[in-house]
């Protein structure tokens, strides 16, 4: 990651110097007539100082940039002096259109080290106008030596941009652009079919894939399910029939593409004449928009294609359908133009522009996600190779040694893909294009190849084509290599003899896989009759290994070739996946053939039901797990067959990650399941809606009582777990569960799922998940005092007497699992201290004498003294 980072940063620096070319407004000056230009190397070093061991670029090149980005100065060289004086040279290198390039360096000793950078004579390829000054084409440009550059290494290491964790939280699209991490768990799906001929069915990018079939929305792709009702008023007359599911031959949500966190289907069967595309946020199931591409036009696929120039490091997301005659007249096109493509933005569903005149060929993405076609002409001796991003008309300006050339503004344009290219030099004059040498648009380059060759292409691999003929007669596999050096040049033709019974049976040999690479690469071949694989190396051609014969029942699927979507055939981690009709899943070692184990799908409930093993069909490899699916050709007059699976293998050894019998049916005719950002998306046959599998969002609520609590008290902590997947807050499912839906154990999550997306009845076992509870005491110290499980309602409640009086804050946590990602909800109680007893005095008891004689001898005393008061007074008044 750190070495990506420093990458990035210099493709920054790199992106300020051309701005600053491409801003010089200085009057040009004009050097063709000049025997020799000087010229003025650089070179840097960043980070600067760094530490000892740590990773520095050494940026190095000159100041004047080439015309296009086929183009560069070449035979640089590096001289780096150690803090003890030894020398080390480091190169060539090769620069890039902007006329520098960088090297990692990591240097072992503390100290200063000295950095000088070398140019050597050479001529201009191509006229640029470079900084305002014009460079004729061929002209010389003079040996240069940079300055010495003081390169510090110190024992303490700088410190590096801290990396940003994957998300523990429900997370969403745009992924910011800080966050490189993430790119692990963000996938995406383009190839819009189930064509496996040049896409392996690997998909990378989703590291999160789900690990239960815990589900986030779903959303129907059209009316769905069985019919009910009486159909006449004949007693008896309920039907049960349900709606038609497209197989065979109807297809449904075919063609769907996953791009940038969102989901793109087609509302209509294929057979339809009528196509609206419906744009889908994954994360959210929010419906963003719903077109109708020109004239009712599908899918093909999307694109991410990477612009890498001087004047711009970018991504640009395309969605692409093939037009038909009646699109032509809408674009202004007549009637033999030939193959077109119509590209729209994912964003908006709006047209961008339109290519037509495309060659035939096996088309693939190329590395930085361009379109490439190879056409191989083994009768006239030739094989091209056409690039969709190399069409110089689609740039600003088709000026080659212009900036305009290296800016991509294909909107609003309709083009020749593979007319003439258009280019002009400085002058306006028509001139040729290094990335287009052949003159017309697209082609990269047209090499000669050995005339005769069998068959037809197969596989494209990363540094070759596979292509031959197979067949009861026999097997024969050519590769020519597509490495620019050595492009069209044979690398092996052979024949192989196949056992007689081939021959004498007249047997139906199909193509299964090929592995992405040619590095102990393989394709194989299945022979229906027998039910056994042949695997070739695609490094020589030679047969490896041959299988044993499989189940009888996938007789059904080997003769179809995995084109078909009736049979799983996937190479991955150096092991081959095959399965199909019977049921069981093969795990292979690819180059030996060695059986490494198998997954047999049974029914577990086969009494009157067509499977005893459910047959198998293609999903994907993602997050080392394989997935698997059911369906079958045609489906059936009524009902269809009961809890068919979607399986989840471990990839390495086949355990199973989990099963969900009854939650999805897939369809054969249809699109199966894709994924992106770590989320699968897939239609269900037995309700005809899309649902969407992945880990969702969970809320925790807390309470604990508001007063009258103390130290003698037990205190209730009491609260809720629920899932708040987008999914929850369906109408449906909110009039059934006004207080949310409870989150549940990973173990019950297929029965719980269906409970609540398709109201089966509430399975009387289910588990809830464990709650971890905390305080914060008045001491502030942090704390567990113990944990609990919620119920099927999704409540927990807690016990705990307080243990020293003042406030406590309660914390609720729900650590997640593999269906949740976690959450957590506070409170606070106040617990008084125990209250203070108040001292009593002791009360000796009175007796009868004191209690009634005593009180009345003092009254008749108090009474006789009043009367003598009285009379006392009245003596006084009597005197005269």
């Amino acid at each position: 990651m750190q070495k990506k980072q420093l990458v990035n940063s210099l493709a920054a620096l790199i992106l300020l110097t051309s701005i600053a070319i491409s801003c010089f407004s200085a009057a040009t000056v004009n050097a063709q007539t000049q025997a020799g230009l000087k010229t003025y190397a650089f070179v840097g070093a960043t980070p600067n100082p760094v530490g000892v061991g740590q990773q520095t670029v050494l940026r190095l090149g000159i100041t004047d940039q080439l015309a296009a980005p086929a183009y560069g100065w070449t035979g640089l060289t590096l001289t780096v002096t150690h803090p003890d004086g030894q020398k080390e040279t480091l190169g060539p290198f090769r620069t890039d259109a902007t006329g520098g390039t960088y090297a990692l360096y990591t240097p072992t000793e503390v100290g200063n080290y000295t950095l000088q950078s070398h140019f050597p004579q050479q001529t201009n390829p191509e006229a640029v106008n470079s900084n305002g000054l014009i460079i004729a084409k061929g002209q010389v440009l003079l040996a240069s030596d940079s300055e010495e550059v003081r390169l510090v290494v110190q024992s303490e290491p700088v410190q590096a941009p801290q990396t940003v964790s994957l998300p523990t939280e429900y997370w969403s699209r745009p992924i910011n652009d800080q966050y490189q991490s993430w790119q692990t768990i963000g996938g995406n799906w383009l190839p819009a079919s189930n064509n496996a001929v040049t896409y392996n069915r690997i998909a990378y990018g989703n590291d999160y894939a789900p690990k239960t079939p815990h589900l986030l929305w779903s959303r129907p792709i059209t009316t769905g399910g069985l019919i009910g009702g009486a159909q006449s008023g004949i007693e008896g007359d309920i039907t049960n029939q349900r709606i038609t599911i497209g197989d065979a031959y109807q297809g449904k949500f075919l063609g769907s593409v996953i791009m940038l966190g969102n989901l793109y289907y087609d509302e209509y069967p294929t057979t339809s004449k009528i196509h609206q595309i419906t744009a889908v946020n994954l994360h959210t199931g929010e419906k963003l928009w719903s077109q109708t591409l020109l004239n009712n036009l599908t899918l093909t696929r999307g694109q991410l294609m990477s612009w890498n120039s001087i004047n711009l490091v970018g991504t640009y997301p395309y969605l692409w359908a093939t037009a038909n005659s009646a699109t032509l007249p809408l674009l202004g096109l007549p009637s033999n133009a030939g193959t077109t493509w119509c590209a729209f933005d994912p964003f908006k569903g709006t047209f961008v522009y339109a290519l037509y005149g495309i060659p035939s060929g096996t088309t693939v993405f190329g590395e930085n996600g361009e379109i490439i076609i190879y056409t191989v002409n083994q009768n006239a001796g030739y094989m091209t190779m056409w690039n969709s991003t190399n069409i110089p008309l689609l740039t600003n300006v088709p000026t080659v040694g212009s900036t305009d050339i290296q800016q991509w503004i294909p909107e609003g344009k309709i083009i020749n893909a593979t007319g003439n290219a258009g280019t002009k030099d400085l002058s306006g004059n028509p001139a040729p294009y290094a990335l287009t040498p052949t003159g017309l648009a697209g082609y990269m380059w047209n090499a000669t190849i050995p005339k005769g060759l069998p068959g037809s292409v197969i596989s494209v691999l990363d540094d070759r084509i596979i292509g031959g003929t197979y067949g009861s007669t026999g097997v024969t596999l050519w590769a020519l290599s597509i490495k620019p050096d050595s492009a069209g040049q044979l690398i092996f033709n052979k024949s192989w003899q196949p056992p007689s019974d081939w021959i004498e049976g007249n047997v139906t040999i199909a193509w299964q896989a090929t592995s992405d690479k040619a590095k102990d690469g393989v394709i194989i071949f299945g022979e229906k009759e027998t039910r056994q694989d042949y695997t070739f190396s695609v490094e020589t051609g030679n047969l490896l290994w041959t299988s044993q014969p499989r189940d009888y029942l996938d007789f059904y699927t080997m003769g179809l070739g995995a084109t078909s979507a009736r049979a799983v055939n996937q190479i991955y981690d150096g092991k081959f996946y095959s399965a199909g009709y019977a049921g069981i899943l093969y795990c292979y070692e690819a180059t030996t053939g060695k059986l490494l184990w198998t997954y047999t799908a049974k029914n577990p409930t086969p009494e009157g039901q067509t499977f005893d093993q459910w047959p198998l069909y293609p999903m994907f490899i993602a997050g080392g797990m394989i997935y698997v699916i059911h369906t079958e050709h045609s489906g059936f007059e009524q009902s269809l067959p009961p809890e068919a699976p979607i399986i989840a293998l471990n990839a390495t050894d086949g355990t199973v990650v989990w099963r969900a019998d009854g939650l999805f049916r897939g369809t054969h005719w249809g699109g199966y399941p894709i994924i992106g950002d770590s989320i699968i998306a897939a239609m269900n046959t037995y309700d005809q809606q899309i649902y969407a599998i992945g880990k969702g969002p969970s809320s925790v609520t807390v309470e604990a009582p508001a007063a009258g609590v103390n130290l003698a008290n037990t205190v209730v902590i009491r609260g809720t777990v629920n899932d708040v997947s987008p999914g929850t807050n369906q109408a449906e499912i909110k009039l059934r569960f006004p207080n949310g839906v409870p989150a549940v154990s990973d173990s019950n999550m297929t029965a719980w799922m269906r409970y609540v997306y398709q109201q089966l009845p509430k399975p009387t076992d289910i588990q809830g998940v464990e709650v971890t509870i905390n305080v914060i005491d008045a001491n502030g110290n942090y704390r567990t005092i113990g944990t609990t499980t919620s119920d099927d309602n999704g409540f927990f409640s807690f016990t705990w007497k307080p243990d020293i009086p003042g406030k406590y804050t309660v914390i609720a946590s729900f650590a997640g699992t593999d269906a949740y990602y976690g959450s957590s909800a506070q409170t606070a109680f106040f617990a008084d201290d125990l209250p203070t007893a108040t001292p009593t005095s002791t009360v000796v008891p009175t007796s009868a004498t004191e209690q009634y004689f005593l009180p009345a001898v003092a009254g008749i005393i108090a009474a006789i003294a009043i009367v003598g008061v009285v009379l006392g007074l009245l003596l006084v008044r009597k005197r005269p």
